[in-house]
C-alpha cells in the first residue's frame, strides 16, 4: 500500500474514531461510571488531592490504543493493519485532548489555562461544571455545550 493511501486510510478511520470516542465516553460516564463504577468515579466529584481513584478509569483505553498503534507499526502489511493504526491514533488523539481539556483546563491539573481564551473551550468547561454541580448530564465532555443548551431549551418549554 502506498504511503499516501496509508495516510488517507488513517485519516478516514481516525477522524470518525475521535467522534465515536466522545459518544463512547459519554455513555460510559453516564451509564457505567455513575452507576456500577461509582466507587471509583466518586473520587472525582469530591477530589481529595493530586491523584484520584477515578484516574484509573482515565487510562483504561490507553493499552488498547497503544496495542493498535504498535500493530500498525510492526504487523503484517495490509488494509486491516492500517485501519487498526488509524483506530489507535484516533483513540490517542481523543485521549490527549480529553486529558488536556478535562484535567488541565477544567480541573487545573495541567498548566493550560491559556486555553480558556477559546470560547468553545470555555463552554466545554462550563458544561462540565454543570455536571459536577448536579451530578447528571452532560456526561460527554466536548458535546457538553450542546447538551446544556438542549436541556435549557427543554426547561423553558
Amino acid at each position: 500500500m502506498e504511503t499516501s493511501a496509508k495516510v488517507l486510510t488513517w485519516i478516514a478511520v481516525g477522524v470518525p474514531v475521535i467522534l465515536f470516542m466522545e459518544l463512547w465516553s459519554a455513555v460510559l460516564h453516564g451509564r457505567v461510571w455513575h452507576r456500577a463504577l461509582w466507587f471509583l468515579h466518586a473520587s472525582h466529584h469530591a477530589p481529595q488531592g493530586k491523584w484520584e481513584r477515578n484516574d484509573i478509569l482515565s487510562v483504561t483505553h490507553a493499552p488498547i490504543a497503544m496495542a493498535l498503534i504498535v500493530w500498525g507499526c510492526i504487523g503484517e502489511p495490509g488494509l486491516a493493519r492500517e485501519i487498526g493504526y488509524g483506530v489507535g491514533v484516533g483513540m490517542t488523539i481523543f485521549g490527549l485532548a480529553y486529558i488536556v481539556v478535562h484535567d488541565g483546563l477544567i480541573h487545573g491539573r495541567l498548566p493550560v489555562g491559556f486555553l480558556s481564551r477559546f470560547r468553545y473551550l470555555r463552554l466545554v468547561r462550563n458544561a462540565h461544571l454543570v455536571h459536577h454541580r448536579k451530578g447528571e448530564a452532560p456526561y460527554g465532555l466536548f458535546s457538553g455545550p450542546w447538551v446544556v443548551r438542549r436541556m435549557s431549551r427543554e426547561r423553558e418549554r
